[in-house]
């Protein structure tokens, strides 16, 4: 582990400090003048932050999402002012006023940082450990996208190298997503990423020896970084100069990513705040703040003070992110200039546009035959592959289990990996069994750009991963996750495995798309749908979530009306139907079961396939009373899974069949008899619910 990194030429003066500490002080004005918030760690913060935006990232303050910019995580996301006071200073859109508006109403300046929000902000950052994972896979996605567009440069030099720089906290380091992410970045060997640790030893809880007693810088180097320590100066402070040199011996790594360990107290230097696990999430106090001010040298009776001189000086950074912008652009220029083939194919990427004919590639399945709806799911990547270069992806080591291998000769993977498909620029990657940053590596990503990316597990796993979903459906990020082993039809592995409330609480979630196809030709259908939504457009993207099967279904003639979200599968014969049959996934043949013996006894029953509420739901209303008559009562819906979902679509004359309970240990077929998702039980539903319609 390096202590002692070489010393190198930053330029430090007299504006840069003050420049510092009106950081400090707005942070401090901001959090008292609205009464709450998190201070201590935005003051002590800000020779880091400041170091980061103006001497060492590279990016254009007024291009926030020029593609050749170096990126920044603010992991810690509940110091939202460590990142505002320098968009504020920088140039990046922000203003006086929008500090002095933190966390109120209508604000550009909300207490965590908020993706597609705040110009500036990569990502939406709040739960602990999150950005650190965000951060990994930004490190992915751009090996991946050098892989596209330009493989063969040498390192460093090509205009698709840059770097993703994260800052972190104590409680980020804690929360088990941070480990799962960090050891698959070592593994990884992402040369990209440089990850800052704000070592204040303060939690909400106190000093963090109440819960912390492990040596995080050898953990790291365990997990294969490269490892430095750096030490404050003398006064307690951050040293700018041990950051800077700290990073410039980071960037020279290029076969690890970097952990850079920075001592510091939190609320520096409030004389009574200071080393408190007060400063963490109240504010400091008029007279602490004033007491601040003095030992800064700002006026206590002022508040919100930014002097010409320093905004002046801090705002050059729009001149230098100009120049840096225009070099990088006759780099990309000449790269254009000699790849048109491949320019052509990022300027296609780059515009959310798929490839000339890809829908014809996509495979449609022979009816009558039984698929599982994984098997066709995984036919759909290996077809789509070929022709998608941008999609890629994989499972959290399940990937012969969910099919999600879309290339089984190129694995994602350092080039000295022993394994004969590792390919820094390979296709498929192996997350390992971390389900959870799995996830929120997927929204990074995503946010990054110019990539497609999807990732599996089983569907009861969802839970392990669901902040990160959640955080997916907030910011509008149009990641897909395959969840395979969607119901008690799974089988004998049991009720651990066996999801039964995921279905409806995954539905609960804002803006997540939940698909869950019938059939072979649904899920190919649901995937052309998926794909065609794609955007990076905050407010207009959406992740996705396709609930799979493992045991084979009936496969019927695709329906086009699949990418409706609800449709029409069988129309009731011999009449208006007196009962319509509301069914997902596995349980719509059992649904069609039904239809068979109600119609056998002169009853007209219409089946509707219901692949995604979420979907149904955006059409009009005229399609949707077609789909389901408001004139007909009786109403069943049938799916194998807690049925809150259904509630609204039966009515007071409708039934549902459901689980209400956990799964067993048996064969999947013989669950659905023993459970009650029988043709024959389905059907006698039905009459309850006819004759509750004719009362």
């Amino acid at each position: 582990m390096s202590t002692k990194p070489t010393t190198t030429d930053l330029e430090w003066t007299e504006l840069d400090q003050r420049a510092v500490d009106t950081a400090r002080v707005l942070a401090a004005d901001a959090v008292q003048k609205v009464g709450n918030g998190h201070p201590g760690t935005a003051m002590s913060l800000a020779p880091a932050a400041y170091t980061l935006f103006q001497k060492v990232m590279r990016h254009d303050p007024a291009d926030a999402d020029w593609v050749g910019r170096d990126r920044f995580v603010l992991s810690a996301g509940h110091s939202s002012l460590t990142l505002y006071t320098q968009l504020y200073l920088a140039g990046f859109g922000l203003e006086l006023d929008d500090l002095k508006a933190f966390r109120t109403w209508g604000s550009k300046t909300p207490g965590h940082p908020e993706y597609g929000h705040t110009t500036g902000v990569e990502t939406t950052t709040g739960p602990l450990g999150q950005g650190v994972a965000n951060a990994v896979g930004m490190a992915m996605a751009a090996r991946y996208e050098r892989g596209l567009f330009d493989p063969e440069a040498p390192e460093g030099e090509s205009p698709f190298d840059h770097f993703i720089f994260a800052i972190a906290g104590d409680g980020c380091l804690q929360e088990g997503i941070s480990s799962e992410a960090s050891s698959l970045a070592g593994h990884q060997k992402l040369g990209n990423l440089v990850l800052l640790w704000d070592d204040n030893h303060i939690s909400i809880e106190g000093d963090t020896e109440t819960a912390v007693s492990e040596d995080v810088a050898k953990r790291y180097e365990a997990y294969g970084w490269h490892v430095q320590r750096i030490a404050p100066k003398p006064d307690g402070d951050l040293d700018p100069h041990a950051i800077y040199n700290a990073v410039q011996a980071a960037k020279k790594v290029t076969d690890k990513p970097s952990f850079i360990a920075m001592r510091s107290i939190i609320a520096w230097p409030a004389p009574n705040a200071q080393n408190t696990e007060a400063a963490h999430g109240s504010a400091l106090g008029d007279d602490e703040v004033a007491a601040t001010k003095r030992i800064l040298g700002f006026d206590p009776e002022q508040s919100f003070e930014v002097s010409d001189a320093v905004l002046n000086h801090t705002r050059e950074a729009l001149e230098r992110g100009r120049q840096a912008k225009a070099e990088w652009e006759k780099s990309f220029q000449e790269w254009r200039n000699n790849n048109a083939e491949r320019a052509a194919e990022f300027d296609r990427i780059a515009a959310g546009e798929l490839p000339k004919g890809w829908e014809e590639k996509l495979p449609v399945f022979e009816a009558g035959k039984g698929v599982a709806t994984r098997a066709a799911s995984g036919k759909v990547l290996q077809a789509l592959g070929a022709v998608i270069p941008e999609l890629w992806g994989g499972s959290a080591d399940l990937a012969g289990s969910n099919n999600t291998t879309i290339d089984a000769s190129s694995s994602f993977l350092p080039a000295d990996n022993p394994l004969p498909e590792a390919d820094p620029y390979g296709r498929t990657i192996h997350f390992g069994i971390r389900e959870h940053s799995m996830a929120a590596e997927m929204n990074g990503i995503a946010l990054h750009g110019n990539t497609r990316v999807y990732g599996g597990t089983f569907l009861v796993f969802s839970d392990y991963m669901r902040n990160a979903v959640r955080l997916s459906a907030l910011m509008h990020v149009p990641v897909t996750y395959v969840w395979t082993h969607d119901s008690i039809g799974l089988g004998e592995d049991g009720p651990t495995h066996q999801p039964v409330e995921h279905i409806a609480s995954l539905r609960a979630i804002p803006g997540l798309n939940v698909v869950r196809p019938a059939d072979a030709n649904e899920t190919a259908i649901a995937w052309r749908e998926i794909l065609k939504r794609w955007t990076k457009v905050f407010g207009k993207g959406a992740p996705h979530g396709l609930a799979l099967t493992r045991q084979g279904v009936p496969t019927y003639e695709a329906n086009e009306d699949t990418a409706k979200g609800g449709y029409v599968l069988f129309e009731a014969e011999g009449g208006t139907p007196e009962v319509v049959l509301i069914a997902t996934g596995s349980e719509v043949h059992v649904a069609v079961g039904a239809r068979e013996q109600l119609q056998a006894e002169g009853v007209p029953t219409r089946v509707v396939s219901m692949p995604s509420v979420e979907w149904f739901e955006e059409q009009d209303q005229g399609y949707r009373d077609s789909v389901l008559p408001p004139s007909v009562k009786a109403r069943v819906a049938v799916e194998a899974g807690i049925g809150l979902t259904w509630h609204k679509y039966v009515g007071d004359a409708g039934r549902i069949v459901s689980l209400e309970h956990f799964g067993a240990s048996a064969d999947g077929k013989v669950l659905f008899q023993e459970f009650g998702f029988t043709p024959e039980n389905v059907a006698a539903v039905a009459k309850e619910s006819i004759a509750a319609a004719q009362r």
